[in-house]
């Protein structure tokens, strides 16, 4: 399906060069002289390698026609990464290269959306927001405000963030999956 430049969004797939792309993402930019453009950080699904490309607004890119089933992710086993597919109970697995970053967001009964181009599962669609626990932080000092600065701390996933002064290990904190950053402690 053919779409302009300027209704590229991050997260979609196009096709650009005879390959896959994941767009990280698609900045509209206008410069002070000159045509407005679309600056996107993209991610060839074949092997990572990231890309920047500008595109003016009208010119037209092919974005995948790609189809979404709901799985569940089960464990990881070294560099694999298991899920059962939520209407048939079949399990597919994807490398840890095929997922990137998103591994860090993956705990054991979460639904995802795999995405699936021509048969070929080419990435993970994850929930905006996922719970994880605090297993590493500095502890908390005496007198720290919640306007003061943040401070690192080691997700259970491995995943590092930074998070506000009054969080404590043992906590669970809510992570926004787009960005990595802390939106609030869970309830």
């Amino acid at each position: 399906m053919k779409i302009k430049a300027i209704q590229i969004r991050k997260g979609n797939v196009i096709e650009f060069q005879g390959d896959l792309y994941r767009v990280i993402e698609a900045t509209h930019v206008t410069p002070g002289k000159g045509q407005a453009l679309m600056q996107i950080t993209m991610k060839r699904l074949s092997d990572g390698t990231k890309m920047d490309k500008r595109f003016r607004p009208d010119e037209t890119v092919e974005k995948a026609t790609l189809i979404t089933r709901e799985y569940q992710y089960l464990y990881a086993d070294g560099d694999s990464h298991y899920f059962m597919d939520l209407e048939t109970f079949e399990q597919i697995h994807l490398s840890s290269e095929l997922l990137g970053d998103d591994v860090y967001y993956l705990l054991p009964e979460t639904v995802v959306q795999i995405l699936f181009y021509e048969g070929t599962p080419v990435g993970v669609e994850l929930p905006g927001v996922v719970e994880l626990k605090v297993v590493e932080t500095q502890p908390n000092l005496k007198g720290a405000t919640v306007s003061s600065s943040y401070k690192p701390a080691k997700l259970e996933t491995g995943l590092e963030t930074q998070v506000p002064p009054f969080i404590e290990e043992g906590n669970v904190v809510r992570i926004d999956t787009n960005t990595g950053k802390y939106i609030e402690r869970a309830k």
